[in-house]
């Protein structure tokens, strides 16, 4: 089984339950990240976010570095659909035409791997083509991630509830990153 390194991951979450999976959470420092593994990279997403004035803590250098990574080593790179980091990047839109390194992405809801919350995420893959990757489509949000943005009677997820990753869906994200082949 080829070996995924998770990069920028919560050790608390399900990557560390997964085989074959290099994990790089906040003490291990994946900015030393050198390969040469496929990466899943899951770089803070607050001081790209609607509310990243608010955000004193999280580096904002983290998700343009995760960028250069994927691109590097192949893999995916996880952030929320309003995220800034795309056009900052110069990342391709979901739909659109892949970018110079090959990548291309692609917008899914989180509640089809099992979050409580819908949970729109951009993909940025970078090493599998669009038709490689299967898409789950489908389930009903228990929760929301802010009501006051989404105007909804659904109970709004705690800080905690927000970042985690349901396990399906890091299955996902890894199988991606295994079947990635550099160019």
């Amino acid at each position: 089984m080829r070996t995924v390194a998770a990069l920028y991951v919560d050790a608390l979450g399900p990557y560390p339950k997964l085989p074959s999976v290099d994990i790089w959470d906040e003490q291990r420092d994946a900015r030393d990240y050198a390969g040469p593994h496929p990466i899943v990279a899951h770089p803070p997403c607050g001081p790209w976010s609607r509310l990243r004035n608010f955000c004193k803590h999280q580096p904002k250098d983290l998700a343009p570095l995760a960028v250069e990574q994927v691109r590097r080593w192949g893999g995916v790179l996880e952030h929320p659909q309003s995220s800034l980091l795309w056009p900052h990047c110069d990342l391709p839109l979901p739909g659109g035409l892949p970018d110079r390194f090959g990548g291309w992405a692609v917008l899914v809801k989180q509640v089809s791997w099992g979050h409580r919350a819908e949970k729109s995420t951009l993909l940025y893959v970078v090493g599998l083509g669009p038709g490689s990757v299967q898409l789950r489509y489908g389930g009903t949000p228990t929760h929301c991630v802010n009501s006051r943005n989404e105007h909804t009677l659904l109970l709004e997820l705690s800080a905690e509830g927000r970042r985690r990753t349901p396990p399906a869906f890091a299955e996902f994200l890894v199988d991606i990153a295994r079947r990635t082949v550099r160019v």
